[in-house]
């Protein structure tokens, strides 16, 4: 009887021991799963990311090429035509005026970057990271002290570019970009240099512990708006 009753313990100890063991391995089985899912997912995304990078970097190019052929032809067409060179004269001019044409020239450069300091030393961490306002400050005064050409991060200011906050990035001209912020502008750098005068915006950033530099460049080139400029309420006057 007694052995009866051992062995009915003995088996029923197995059996729990038995059912815990496949419950956890069932549970290793689908974390595995669902880890799997997750990688393969991410890949995928990835892959898209890269398919759709690859399609818009082909298309730059296709721009850019059927560009160089315009100009090409332009210049044929305009060759010992004293109109049609004028003409051409005017649309180069326009076009670097409005910021479809790359240009150099001497400027500054400003480099915007958050703080190096642990956001638990200060009551508000959101007063480390360089914020769109701060990015829209600085461009604002550039153009005040007399900037001809600014660039944030490779793009290009225009008169339509928006400037906007999305988290720890922020927004110009559609394209997300990240700290550090390069601000490249063309104009005299003694005026240029302004912006770091004492009480100044960038002063005043580094009082809050953000990274805030300018230096003077004897050559600072711009790239050109990659997008396309149109107005829609605005219209010509005839």
């Amino acid at each position: 009887m007694v052995n009866k009753k051992m062995i009915s313990i003995v088996l029923g100890l197995m059996c729990v021991a038995l059912t815990i063991g496949i419950c956890m391995q069932i549970r290793t089985v689908n974390d595995y799963s669902t880890k799997i899912g997750q990688n393969y997912d991410q890949n995928n995304l990835r892959a898209e990311v890269l398919k759709y990078k690859e399609k818009y970097e082909n298309k730059v190019k296709d721009i850019e090429k059927i560009d160089a052929e315009l100009e090409q032809k332009i210049d044929t067409a305009s060759k010992n035509n004293t109109d049609l060179e004028d003409a051409r004269n005017q649309i180069a001019e326009g076009n670097k005026l409005i910021g479809l044409t790359e240009v150099k020239g001497e400027g500054v450069i400003v480099t915007l970057s958050d703080s190096v300091l642990d956001a638990s030393s200060v009551l508000n961490p959101s007063s480390l990271v360089v914020h769109d306002l701060d990015v829209f400050y600085v461009i604002n005064e550039l153009k005040n002290a007399g900037a001809e050409a600014i660039s944030v991060n490779g793009q290009r200011i225009v008169t339509t570019t928006a400037i906007e906050c999305g988290g720890n990035i922020i927004t110009v001209n559609g394209e997300k970009i990240g700290a550090p912020f390069e601000i490249r502008a063309i104009g005299l750098p003694e005026n240029l240099k302004n912006l770091d005068r004492a009480g100044g915006y960038l002063e005043r950033m580094r009082e809050e512990a953000v990274g805030a530099e300018l230096k003077k460049a004897k050559s600072v080139t711009i790239p050109k708006y990659s997008g396309i400029i149109k107005f829609k309420y605005a219209h010509s006057i005839e």
